[in-house]
């Protein structure tokens, strides 16, 4: 299996401490701070390991400040209730004696009952994209270092963008994107291990999207952004290691906060997840 994905399994295996409580380590993809996704995926793993026979169909969570990833995190869980069908957590990440993240979880015994879901856009099949890290020679010399940091990084996802960003000069654009992604390689057939690696995957591209029609991109030195919450439905099984598509869209930004949501399909057009996010998106004003 590729040596990046190998080093994400480990990272979603904690280290039990006690019968609630965790420990996990973090790597650094090239941001200033530990990665959201990260962190929502080791939660999620950690209240999954005090759950049995049920898988997780709703999660909440807030980031609340900065993650070091030169320190361990500590997950403890609460095991708020378990119901004849449906299983509620709620973790709580610690890191340096205070909070980091808290998330809110719901598990519920496989269940039958009645069915729809909307279409999936009409796109184009990732085969026929480029992957988002193949940029361009004279792009890259464009962009700042921070943003070379980030693009250097072998990550263990591919992604490849319907609508292709400009990050050294992005251009107003329509407020949704579609993405296509998955694992660099074949994983286990483990339903929980794909919906916690979904759930690290997630936190990618969201707030991008609200960027889209303000002519800006991460690349942009003046532009501050954060996570902030991170909400996720899980609606039917899924595989990560196979393309599935991100369809986003932002219906608001304001207050210094973008908004976006997404549906996440599977290449024949099954509705398997849904996310929402809300996150910093401050444009600080140049210094004289």
């Amino acid at each position: 299996m590729n040596a990046h994905l190998v080093d994400l399994l480990h990272l979603l295996e904690l280290e039990r401490l006690e019968e609630n409580l965790f420990r996990g380590s973090s790597r650094d993809i090239g941001s200033a701070q530990v990665f959201g996704g990260q962190v929502l995926g080791q939660a999620l793993s950690a209240a999954y390991a005090t759950t049995e026979g049920r898988s997780v169909h709703s999660l909440h969570a807030y980031f609340l400040r900065r993650g070091d990833f030169n320190a361990p995190i500590v997950y403890e869980v609460d095991r708020s209730r378990d119901g004849h069908s449906f299983s509620s957590r709620r973790v709580i990440a610690i890191q340096h004696g205070e909070q980091i993240f808290h998330m809110a979880a719901s598990f519920q015994v496989p269940e039958e009952g009645l069915q729809h879901q909307i279409d999936m856009p009409a796109v184009p099949m990732p085969e026929t994209l480029r992957d988002v890290a193949d940029v361009p020679v004279e792009l890259r010399a464009q962009l700042p270092e921070t943003a070379l940091r980030f693009l250097r990084k072998e990550i263990p996802f591919e992604f490849r963008m319907v609508q292709p960003v400009n990050y050294a000069n992005p251009q107003r654009e329509p407020p949704r994107q579609d993405v296509w992604f998955r694992a660099v390689d074949r994983l286990p057939q483990d339903e929980l291990l794909h919906r916690c690696l979904l759930a690290y995957v997630s936190d990618y591209h969201l707030i991008g999207t609200a960027m889209r029609p303000h002519g800006i991109s991460m690349a942009t030195p003046n532009v501050v952004v954060a996570s902030i919450d991170h909400a996720m439905w899980f609606h039917r099984p899924l595989r990560v290691d196979e393309w599935l598509l991100y369809a986003m869209d932002s219906p608001s930004a304001s207050g210094s906060r973008g908004f976006a949501r997404a549906n996440i399909f599977t290449r024949e057009g099954v509705l398997v997840a849904s996310t929402c996010q809300e996150g910093l998106l401050r444009v600080l004003k140049p210094r004289p």
